[in-house]
């Protein structure tokens, strides 16, 4: 994975926008970090962006609701855990009668696997992952992730 930081100024967004929307649509995104950041005895400021990000194959361009294939990002060992999440959310799903992205999506369960969580806490730091979700499903998630990252 590779990243990319990108600054855009409040005040005057225009071309810095369109590029960080170019760089989007050109790269697999893994995952963005946003945060504004204002300057002292100024009412300016900037939203910085960092990216995570793995680059298309030429002539490739991602489009809205397009998969990423976790085979190609997790390492094989990654992606086992990945599957065994993924094998525990569908049979949650269908016991509580809801469709799976309902206890987590695919994006969630990768960022449980690349940060390699281990506590409530840190589950609770992936986007959309809130106390509800945390409380209700994190322990046995957190189980599968534990056993498999054991130090």
């Amino acid at each position: 994975m590779q990243y990319r930081v990108f600054v855009i100024p409040a005040m005057n967004p225009g071309p810095f926008e369109e590029e960080l929307n170019r760089f989007l649509r050109s790269n697999r995104v893994l995952h963005v970090d946003r945060h504004f950041v204002s300057c002292p005895g100024s009412d300016h400021g900037s939203w910085n962006f960092c990216v995570g990000y793995l680059e298309l194959e030429r002539g490739q361009e991602r489009g809205f609701g397009q998969k990423l294939d976790y085979r190609e990002i997790l390492s094989p060992e990654d992606f086992a855990v990945y599957a065994k999440l993924r094998s525990l959310r569908k049979e949650t799903a269908e016991r509580e009668q809801v469709p799976v992205f309902a206890v987590f999506s695919n994006d969630q369960l990768a960022e449980m696997v690349q940060t390699k969580a281990r506590t409530l806490e840190q589950l609770g730091k992936i986007k959309g992952v809130g106390e509800s979700r945390t409380s209700k499903y994190g322990e046995k998630f957190l189980d599968i992730l534990r056993e498999a990252y054991k130090e």
